[in-house]
């Protein structure tokens, strides 16, 4: 089949799709088109239809997932209705939310160069494939590791590694920085855009934090209830957004909007030249009072008034690295904390040591009742056929989930499946002195993380000691009172979260890096730019 120079690398035509079981459809009479070279935001609160139209757009749906399908999908000229998955990952790489799930073999260089292999390459192609891939996404020094002893942001780029190996002339990528630190994600942006600009890679990228990819689009594509509810250049989104759907407004078009100054800006570097045109230069601020250095070692009334102790902790692997070194931290009773820190720091080992599914090589971790712990993995939770057996009516009815009681877990959106394993975890009639949260806003729109911290804020004021590892600095700055910065398996900062995420460049809210440190959130900046009386030009 010849194709003209024109043709789309992707389209979808009225299609319409519900998984087995459901009720309703996913995607609603979705037509679309996107053309070789572009750059393709998909946006939306949880559940409105973004991972399933990247499925569709793989192949994985129909074939996988079953359920009633009507259109066509077409991608690289192949229908997919006649072409499984296997055929259409010859022009798409793909990346979903559960990079667990997708990275089957033991070591990180066997699963990179799969994908070729399985492409026919000969040797020293493959080989340099996965060099390319590594180094791209800096995990050159990974490649002889057991996929097993991976974190979670590891396992995406890795992930991400083998759907890229290939070239592939389109890539669809699932909240591919949800996992990822502040720096990972800003490097796998750029390396997307730089793979859109140079080769000519056709990127459709479903994100929440849009903050961190408006920059690099050129469409965004809107998905509510399963239809398309815009689609526009990212100015034009924005536009949109403050009167139609505030929620998927960026925090600094929040802020801007706040302060009655218009157009919203699509990123930090665009917001301070509108503020500067205005006349308003927010040269960074004196950093805010207190304590951001590494904390002294708990004292003996410290230690016994604590939830959670860990007391000169160290984890070291048999024949491997270092991951805990010399931990000493107390969280009070009712405090609430926010582990931060860059991939493999040891934010995930410390939870688990906290939980009792680690012990440590030396040291001790007390805990001063029973700790709810919430992992990485949502599907870790799921073990039965339906969603209502998971949790309690009341459980299921705190996280939003009461009208879903039907629906098998796995065919859940990966927010949706979140906040059940969350249920889950909650779900019992004795109080929880700690309660640990690894990374628990991946795949949640922006109302599903307010609606958690709102949760978690009351259950810290109900004398629960709250700790949650998190890359998302606006979720830190919502959700906890003091931030630890971990590095090297140590705490290297320990602070209010009014000091330690104002200042920095990585671990700093969007509001705080346009602001120079004034304001952590949007309606904290929008106050700052009306107390500057910002001008008309």
């Amino acid at each position: 089949m010849s194709l003209s120079a024109t043709a789309p690398v992707l389209e979808l035509d009225r299609v319409t799709y519900t998984y087995a079981g459901a009720t309703a459809p996913s995607l609603r009479d979705v037509s679309l088109a996107v053309a070789e070279g572009e750059f393709v935001v998909l946006a939306g609160r949880s559940a409105g239809g973004k991972s399933t139209m990247l499925r569709a757009a793989s192949g994985l749906v129909p074939h996988f997932h079953g359920g009633t399908f009507a259109g066509e999908v077409r991608v690289g000229g192949l229908d997919t209705r006649e072409h499984g998955p296997a055929e259409v990952a010859r022009i798409a790489g793909s990346l979903f939310q559960d990079p667990e799930a997708q990275v089957v073999l033991t070591t990180v260089r066997a699963e990179l160069a799969f994908p070729l292999e399985n492409r026919g390459h000969g040797a020293a192609a493959v080989a340099r494939g996965v060099e390319e891939a590594a180094l791209a996404l800096g995990i050159a020094h990974l490649l002889d590791r057991a996929t097993n002893e991976l974190s979670g942001g590891e396992l995406q780029r890795v992930a991400l590694g083998a759907a890229l190996a290939g070239r592939p002339r389109l890539v669809l990528l699932d909240e591919p920085t949800s996992q990822l630190d502040p720096v990972a994600g800003d490097e796998l942006i750029w390396l997307l855009r730089r793979l859109n600009e140079e080769w000519g890679t056709t990127i459709v990228l479903a994100e929440h934090r849009l903050e961190r990819c408006l920059p690099a689009a050129d469409r965004v594509v809107v998905l509510a209830d399963g239809a398309i509810a815009c689609d526009a250049p990212p100015p034009d989104f924005l536009a949109w957004a403050a009167d139609a759907s505030p929620e998927l407004q960026t925090p600094v078009a929040r802020m801007f909007h706040g302060a009655g100054i218009a157009p919203a800006p699509t990123g930090v570097k665009e917001a301070r030249r509108a503020l500067r045109a205005r006349g308003v230069d927010l040269d960074p601020a004196e950093p805010a009072d207190g304590d951001t250095s590494a904390p002294s070692r708990p004292g003996r009334r410290e230690r016994r008034a604590a939830a959670l102790v860990f007391d000169g902790v160290w984890h070291e692997r048999r024949g491997g690295a270092t991951v805990l070194r010399a931990v000493d931290l107390a969280i009070a009773p009712g405090e609430r904390v926010a582990l931060m820190g860059r991939n493999g720091a040891g934010k995930s080992t410390l939870l688990r040591h906290a939980a009792g599914l680690m012990a440590p090589s030396r040291g001790t971790v007390t805990a001063a009742g029973r700790v709810a712990l919430l992992l990485q993995d949502p599907n870790d939770y799921l073990l039965h056929e339906r969603v209502g057996d998971e949790a309690s009516a009341e459980a299921l009815a705190a996280v939003g989930l009461e009208h879903l009681v039907d629906r098998h877990p796995h065919d859940l959106s990966g927010g949706q499946r979140q906040r059940l394993a969350l249920a889950i975890v909650l779900d019992s009639p004795q109080p929880a002195a700690v309660i640990g949260l690894d990374e628990p806003t991946r795949g949640m729109d922006r109302a599903a993380k307010a609606a958690l911290a709102h949760r978690l804020n009351a259950f810290a004021a109900g004398g629960a000691a709250v700790v949650v590892a998190t890359h998302d600095p606006e979720f830190a700055a919502e959700v906890a009172d003091r931030i630890v910065l971990l590095a090297d398996g140590r705490p290297i900062a320990d602070g209010p979260a009014a000091s330690v995420l104002a200042g920095g460049w990585y671990f700093a809210t969007e509001t705080a890096r346009v602001t120079g440190g004034r304001a952590l959130l949007p309606d904290a900046g929008a106050a700052v730019l009306r107390g500057r009386e910002v001008a008309a030009p």
